[in-house]
């Protein structure tokens, strides 16, 4: 499965009123790893920039004068998130400048460029309700650094909210019915591929590996992880 992890920054809050994008940034991952490939632009906006948008991510419009026009960088955009699942963080803010984008310029709206769009502050709002559901409140709920997060950026948060997003979508409740089966249930297994299975013993650098990586599950995970729930059960 590819996924695009998006993000935008703006001239302002309200596309009703014109505003544009100023930059796009995505990562892309394949089967729920990052593959490195990315897209990011800065964008001439062709208009000023809000006083408030501006304090937000740092830019104004004389910054910006000299970079390319979303006309100029829409092929790129959207071969990159073509047939995609996107996952954006509060997505019906940037799906809207990203069609009003598209619309201009008479080109499918991203619902009909991607397989689907998924709000991963949907996905918070779920996992978090009555808590802070912003990029940063997440981070630091899910142990991303953003240590480095002085100004908005588009890029930046699509790779924290990549980490993020994977943090929060690490869950197994829904693996629960597996500790109710009968093993008298499943079929047997075939004794001449058993005797032809190599075993081999971790070494204890990987045994702490798994370890740890059971913690981060226990912290998210309500019941903790099932591969802990399974040995507790049979002992």
């Amino acid at each position: 499965m590819r996924t695009v992890v998006l993000d935008t920054e703006t001239t302002g809050l309200e596309v009703e009123r014109g505003h544009r994008i100023i930059e796009i940034g995505c990562v892309e991952m394949v089967n729920r790893r990052l593959t490195g490939q990315r897209l990011h632009v800065y964008l001439n906006p062709e208009r000023e920039i809000d006083e408030g948008a501006s304090r937000v991510h740092g830019f104004t419009w004389d910054m910006l004068k000299d970079k390319p026009t979303f006309r100029e960088v829409a092929d790129d955009f959207v071969s990159f998130i073509r047939d995609a699942e996107v996952i954006i963080h509060n997505a019906p803010f940037d799906v809207g400048f990203l069609n009003a984008e598209l619309a201009r310029l008479s080109r499918d709206p991203m619902e009909r460029l991607v397989a689907t769009v998924t709000d991963s502050m949907r996905i918070a709002r779920e996992l978090h309700p009555g808590q802070s559901k912003s990029l940063d409140a997440l981070c630091g709920r899910y142990g991303v650094s953003n240590e480095h997060r002085v100004f908005h950026g588009a890029l930046l948060d699509a790779e924290l909210l990549a980490e993020v997003y994977l943090a929060m979508t690490r869950g197994q409740e829904t693996f629960d019915d597996l500790l109710e089966e009968d093993p008298n249930d499943l079929p047997p297994l075939d004794p001449e591929l058993l005797s032809r299975l190599i075993v081999i013993e971790p070494t204890p650098e990987e045994i702490a590996a798994h370890e740890a990586m059971l913690d981060e599950i226990d912290k998210i995970c309500p019941g903790g992880s099932i591969w802990r729930r399974v040995k507790a059960s049979a002992t």
